[in-house]
């Protein structure tokens, strides 16, 4: 009996040590989310721009081959990434501004909110652009609400001090950071001192003010890599050069901010994710979701995976799946909240990058941009299709304001009305007037001109595609979900008989 005793009493002993050898890690998350930014960067294969911290932070990540927005329009696309719910839930249909003034619905528990709730310490620094605010409440906010959308969206070293604070701060609990940049969106005033896309904003140049810690880059338009869905003008690419000038103040922000994080003692148990909210500010890409819309880059880094940074995954992923994923990374149990998520964690793909069979599908869901742009769309992506249903296929597709402003628009409109050859790879018409239905078989046609919704070979792949997306709309509550050819009534659709 003796013996035995004794192997119980050592057990327990060893036990106890291993446990104080090792005590509980600390969590952290960092989120960095672009504002109309794209694949221009060295991480997607773009070797004409320099982005030497994108590029850093993408080699201590695993990087998304196929990562996706669930809306193609800013303040929706926010509420999304921010309650883990298609803006048809949530409430965000569209910008938050005056004269939009859209918000999402008073109930909706977005993930600052559930954070807190759970001993997370939050905030945000940067573009917040969702309301109302009693549901997007941050205990630390340095936001557009709060200081010049300009200085807390651009300005990297003002951005870098806010970081800074917060990291600073004398708390226990661990943290949920968002930085949200207002980079590379368009400025709205084109002729302006500062340039098409602020550009020339804290150049040190006279009359533009001075960003200490911002280098800017310089490109030469004729060197620029001009994506297959924009004309290969020279108006183009002096816009892209402007843009890629932009991207290198947000690249060195990237390389701030990661900087601050190491400073405070915290790189090596934060979780670090970066995406962006929607397409390039340019025609079938913003407000769009077509695969040039649609498409984000996507990188997630994980501190305890290293042995996966690097590499890349052909999961299918979507800014719906991030509350899922940082829930999942504070151990926050996703079935108290109200509204069942829709989206998964992506967690799992950092730990095996190859394993993506249970990521083969994405869905988006657009009412509006601006208040003029109602067009709503439901998209379901899988790795070889792309369905979108047209909702309000009868109207003219709406054109954003800051993207009809722009040269290169400007030209395509120029040069229809004129009769020349826009050199676009679609016609103008063709962007305008839609079907109802647009399938694109993407393994045969990356660029998505042939749709083949009514070619009978593809007639199965329709029928299954809808089926899929219509049973994600019910389970949504997507309230559009009948139309344009029936009504909802309670739980079921009542034909309208309007030729739809």
């Amino acid at each position: 009996m003796i013996p035995s005793l004794y192997l119980v009493v050592m057990v327990m002993v060893l036990m106890t040590s291993a446990d104080l050898a090792t005590p509980t890690v600390k969590r952290n998350v960092l989120l960095i989310f672009g504002d109309d930014a794209g694949f221009q960067m060295g991480a997607y294969n773009n070797t004409d721009i320099l982005t030497p911290n994108w590029d850093a932070l993408a080699a201590r990540s695993v990087v998304f081959r196929h990562g996706f927005t669930s809306v193609s329009s800013c303040s929706p696309s926010r509420s999304v990434l921010l309650t883990g719910q298609p803006q048809h839930q949530n409430g965000q249909y569209g910008l938050a501004q005056v004269p939009h003034h859209f918000s999402s619905f008073d109930d909706v528990q977005s993930l600052p909110v559930i954070l807190s709730q759970n001993g997370v310490r939050t905030g945000i620094v940067g573009k917040k652009h969702v309301k109302p605010d009693s549901v997007y409440k941050f205990e630390f906010d340095a936001s557009d609400e709060v200081y010049d959308l300009q200085q807390i969206g651009r300005n990297i070293t003002f951005m870098k001090e806010k970081v800074q604070a917060f990291l600073s701060a004398n708390d226990s609990r661990p943290f949920f950071l968002y930085v949200a940049f207002h980079d590379p969106h368009r400025n709205p005033d084109l002729a302006g001192t500062f340039g098409q896309f602020m550009e020339r904003w804290g150049d040190g140049q006279t009359g533009h003010g001075l960003i200490p810690d911002w280098t800017p880059v310089q490109y030469d338009p004729e060197k620029v890599k001009v994506p297959y869905f924009l004309p290969d003008t020279n108006v183009t690419r002096q816009e892209l050069a402007n843009m890629y000038t932009t991207y290198s103040r947000m690249d060195q922000g990237i390389g701030l901010f990661m900087k601050e994080l190491e400073s405070a003692g915290y790189l090596n148990n934060t979780l670090v994710l970066y995406t962006s909210d929607n397409g390039i500010p340019y025609p079938n890409a913003k407000t769009n979701l077509y695969e040039s819309g649609m498409g984000e880059p996507m990188m997630i880094s994980n501190p305890f995976q290293q042995q996966h940074w690097g590499e890349y995954t052909d999961a299918l992923a979507s800014t719906m799946d991030f509350t899922p994923t940082i829930l999942d990374w504070f151990g926050v149990n996703a079935s108290t909240i109200k509204a069942k998520l829709s989206g998964k964690s992506l967690l799992p793909l950092t730990e095996e990058p190859d394993n993506i069979t249970n990521y083969q599908t994405v869905f988006s869901s657009h009412n509006f941009h601006e208040v003029t742009m109602y067009y709503p769309m439901r998209v379901i992506r899988t790795p070889r299709y792309r369905l979108i249903h047209n909702i309000n296929h009868r109207a003219p597709f709406g054109l954003a304001t800051d993207l009809y402003q722009a040269p290169t628009f400007q030209q395509i409109l120029n040069d229809t009305q004129e009769g020349h050859p826009s050199g676009w790879f679609k016609s103008l018409n063709s962007y305008y007037y839609r079907d109802q239905y647009e399938l694109f078989d993407l393994q045969n046609d990356p660029e998505e001109l042939q749709n083949v919704a009514d070619d009978p070979s593809y007639q199965q792949v329709l029928q299954e595609l809808s089926t899929q997306l219509l049973t994600w709309q019910k389970a949504t509550s997507d309230t559009w979900r009948c139309m344009p050819s029936a009504i909802l009534e309670g739980m079921t659709c009542d034909a309208a008989y309007n030729g739809e």
